[in-house]
């Protein structure tokens, strides 16, 4: 069940543009372990038969090659335990988001709609670190912030959630808030009272604040 989940989040991803080539790794959580997207794995072709499935010290139980980024999969899990899925994505409008200076120190991204409060909430910007370097992770698992979304400086988004569909629709979520950022571009905009998205981040759950 878990397996075709994260095969049908993966195909979604790859029929919207936002994992080109075979770039993005998704995975859920089993237990004690995590299943993950092989290395170099087009989402578009991924089976549930041929993923990699880990335990929490990285030893590899089956299936090929995990992704090199399953540090910062297991950093989520290991934060929050309520963490069931995490997608991560090289997608356009977010990729290119990560490259700007942050919002704020603890979110890369302002609440400029209700949706990205109640779908993906604060989004800190993790400092750049080579793909598949541990030191991403560490940073990830050692904040003391709360939040399920994160921009990878200079290299992508990563959301996480509760079920497979809810860390898929933080993750399109937050590509579509990046790309109305850009859209915006220095124009002069608005954003969210800050009573409405303590309100909404209440009421949803969300990380904020």
């Amino acid at each position: 069940m878990l397996r075709r989940e994260l095969v049908a989040a993966a195909a979604q991803l790859a029929g919207a543009g936002m994992s080109p080539g075979s770039s993005g790794n998704l995975s859920v959580r089993h237990g004690d372990r995590i299943i993950i997207s092989p290395t170099g794995s087009d989402l578009a072709s991924l089976i549930p038969e041929r993923l990699s499935e880990l335990d929490f010290d990285a030893t590899l139980l089956s299936g090929p090659a995990p992704s090199k980024e399953y540090p910062f999969h297991r950093a989520f899990y290991r934060r929050d335990e309520t963490v069931r899925a995490v997608v991560h994505v090289h997608s356009l409008a977010a990729s290119a988001y990560s490259c700007l200076d942050p919002w704020s120190e603890r979110s890369a991204v302002p609440p400029l709609t209700p949706y990205f409060v109640m779908r993906v909430g604060q989004t800190p910007l993790i400092p750049y670190a080579d793909p598949g370097d541990a030191a991403q992770a560490d940073a990830i698992e050692a904040s003391d912030s709360r939040f399920r979304a994160a921009l990878l400086q200079n290299h992508g988004a990563i959301t996480a959630g509760r079920t497979v569909r809810e860390a898929l629709d933080a993750a399109v979520e937050l590509e579509q808030t990046c790309a109305l950022l850009l859209q915006l571009g220095s124009r002069p905009f608005r954003l969210l009272p800050a009573e409405a998205v303590d309100r909404l981040a209440t009421k949803y759950d969300s990380p904020w604040g």
